[in-house]
């Protein structure tokens, strides 16, 4: 079964129940497997209000919760090194060098953010 590493975009979308993206999680089933790199666990967290707490719990645990390994860490530098011109941050480099590294495909709403030719980027919201 092939894996898709949701971004952190993808994920709040789904916490604040964006239809559309729902829509996209649910057509990933049963041929997908939905994952995400630990790095947009830690970014969720960071902005998560309280409130949140359950549902952010609840949304993980449905994940396969990639950790970044040495091989992930070592790609992730190789997208950033590769890309000064284009200012990309290191989380996302951390994030697209999981989808690299596992094999999977990368879903996104921020594209601009993932212009590396080595993964395939897919959109939630079309």
């Amino acid at each position: 079964m092939s894996k898709v590493v949701l971004d952190t975009d993808v994920l709040i979308d789904l916490l604040r129940g964006h239809e559309q993206t729902r829509g996209f999680l649910r057509d990933l089933s049963g041929h997908s497997v939905p994952c995400c790199s630990v790095i947009s666990v830690a970014e969720i967290y960071a902005g998560m209000r309280q409130e949140e707490t359950a549902s952010t719990a609840d949304l993980l645990d449905g994940l396969v919760i990639v950790p970044v390994t040495r091989e992930i860490a070592e790609a992730a530098g190789h997208f950033k090194r590769r890309s000064k011109s284009r200012r990309l941050e290191l989380a996302d480099c951390l994030i697209a060098a999981t989808a690299f590294v596992e094999g999977a495909s990368m879903a996104t709403d921020n594209t601009k953010d993932y212009p590396m030719t080595e993964i395939t980027v897919l959109r939630a919201r079309k």
